[in-house]
């Protein structure tokens, strides 16, 4: 099993940033990959991020150019340096964990709102 916890979110003015991050704890060994999800109220769950441990990254297309994540190895927590945040970034956002076991880990979420 893994766990993990988010950190980070919180009231954010148009434009300016935040940095989000992740940290996993039990079988963190099992990780293959991390991501960033978000949900917006009345809204389905979405993809944010995506990043490999070999470092291999993937973006929503509305969050390219302003977001950056980035993840060294399971000991170290995953981060979500976000940049130019507009009023759609508005959302709970959920960290993920997918393991060699074909398990989907999922936090908490923490609360990101963009606006002034």
């Amino acid at each position: 099993q893994v766990q993990l916890v988010e950190s980070g979110g919180g009231l954010v003015q148009p434009g300016g940033s935040l940095r989000l991050s992740c940290v996993a704890s039990g079988s963190i060994g099992e990780l293959y990959a991390m991501g960033w999800y978000r949900q917006a109220p009345g809204k389905q769950r979405e993809l944010v991020a995506t990043i490999s441990s070999t470092g291999n990254t993937n973006y929503a297309d509305s969050v390219k150019g302003r977001f950056t994540i980035s993840w060294d190895n399971a000991k170290t927590p995953m981060n979500l340096q976000m940049n130019s945040l507009k009023p759609d970034d508005t959302a709970v956002y959920y960290c993920n964990g997918k393991s060699l076991t074909r398990n989907d880990y999922w936090g908490q979420g923490t609360q990101v709102t963009v606006s002034s």
